[in-house]
C-alpha cells in the first residue's frame, strides 16, 4: 500500500549539509503522518523531524534550527536538511509514514470513497557518515 525508498545520504565533513529523499508510493487521495528518523552507531532509533497529514511540522527539540523537513507535492517526495553537520549526526536515516484507517470521499458529487489502510510503513535507510 505504502513504499518509501530513501536517498541522498552519504559522507559529509563536519559543519557540511546534507539534503535525503524519501520516495513516496501511495494512493494519492490518503493523507499520512511523514517522518524522518534515524539510528546511530550502538544507539537507538530516535524521531528526528515529521510532517503531519495537515501539513504542520515537528523536531527534535535539539535541532536548534539545523533541520528542515518538506513534502514536494510534485514530485511525491518527503525531503529532510540538515544544516552544520555534526559527528553525532551520524546514522541510519529512515523516512516513515503514520496512519489510521479512513475513509474518503472522492470529488464533488461523488457517491464513491476510497479506503485508506492503516499505515506504518519504513524505508531501508539511507546512511550518513559525518567525519571529525
Amino acid at each position: 500500500q505504502v513504499q518509501l525508498v530513501e536517498s541522498g545520504g552519504g559522507s559529509v565533513p563536519v559543519g557540511g549539509s546534507v539534503r535525503l529523499s524519501c520516495q513516496v508510493s501511495r494512493n494519492n487521495y490518503c493523507n499520512h503522518d511523514l517522518n524522518w528518523y534515524r539510528q546511530g552507531p550502538g544507539s537507538e532509533r530516535e524521531f528526528v523531524a515529521g510532517i503531519l497529514a495537515d501539513g504542520s511540522t515537528r523536531y527534535l527539540d535539539s535541532n536548534e534550527g539545523r533541520f528542515a523537513i518538506t513534502w514536494d507535492n510534485f514530485k511525491n517526495t518527503l525531503d529532510l536538511q540538515i544544516n552544520n553537520l555534526r559527528p553525532e549526526d551520524t546514522a541510519m536515516y529512515y523516512c516513515n509514514a503514520v496512519g489510521l484507517e479512513s475513509f474518503r470521499a472522492l470529488g464533488p458529487g461523488s457517491a464513491m470513497r476510497v479506503r485508506c489502510e492503516a499505515v506504518d510503513a519504513w524505508g531501508q535507510g539511507t546512511l550518513v557518515a559525518v567525519s571529525q
